[in-house]
């Protein structure tokens, strides 16, 4: 059966997550972290791919990221997986695949989800039991937003720009932001959109990108 064809507007945000086969891990030292690292910032600069959030896990990497053309999105994370499998298999003297398929992805009403979806993406490792602070995870976008670490692969959204004029005060608003958990339902609707494909967002979000 041939695959759905994936739609990917340029300059609409979307969240992307893509899964090691079966669940195994893809990443199994910080060395392997940075590697990624370096290929993200390599990959969004070369196919014009905006990184605003990010958390790379044990076993799978979320992104919220803004594609400039309709195949940004895919080529950037056909790019990092090719380069970072040839990388994996030498390190580790393995062979074969290391993903489970495609990437899975899917579209965000920026208005109504955008920081939703990238506080959900940054609190990843908390919810996974690996730390008990945000700020203690080396490897997601909550380093730059909340405590000003400089990357030059991240391209905040300007609606995280807007929470306030100045950095000191954007970060304390982003970082009280995390101070209320998001609500179950909202939590249900961001798993369950980039896991289907469907638009996350406003019933005209929906019908403007042709939800069936």
């Amino acid at each position: 059966m041939p695959r759905p064809g994936r739609l990917c507007p340029p300059g609409v945000p979307q969240h992307v997550i893509q899964r090691g086969n079966n669940r195994q891990p893809i990443f199994r030292g910080r060395v392997d972290y940075a590697f990624y690292s370096k290929l993200m910032e390599q990959y969004a600069e070369e196919h014009g791919v905006a990184l605003h959030a990010w958390a790379l896990m044990t076993n799978h990497v979320h992104f919220l990221a803004t594609p400039s053309a309709e195949h940004s999105l895919s080529n950037f994370m056909q790019s990092i997986g090719r380069r970072y499998v040839r990388y994996f298999n030498r390190r580790y003297d393995r062979t074969g695949g290391l993903w489970e398929g495609r990437f899975r992805s899917c579209l965000i009403d920026s208005e109504n989800y955008l920081l939703s979806c990238q506080r959900y993406i940054e609190m990843n490792p908390l919810k996974a039991g690996m730390v008990n602070n945000p700020e203690d995870y080396w490897w997601t976008s909550y380093q730059c937003h909340a405590l000003g670490k400089p990357s030059n692969m991240h391209q905040p959204h300007e609606l995280y720009q807007c929470l306030a004029k100045t950095p000191a005060d954007r970060k304390r608003r982003y970082i009280q932001l995390f101070n209320v958990p998001l609500p179950d339902h909202i939590e249900a609707s961001i798993r369950k959109t980039v896991n289907n494909g469907k638009p996350l967002g406003s019933e005209e979000f929906r019908r403007r990108f042709g939800e069936r």
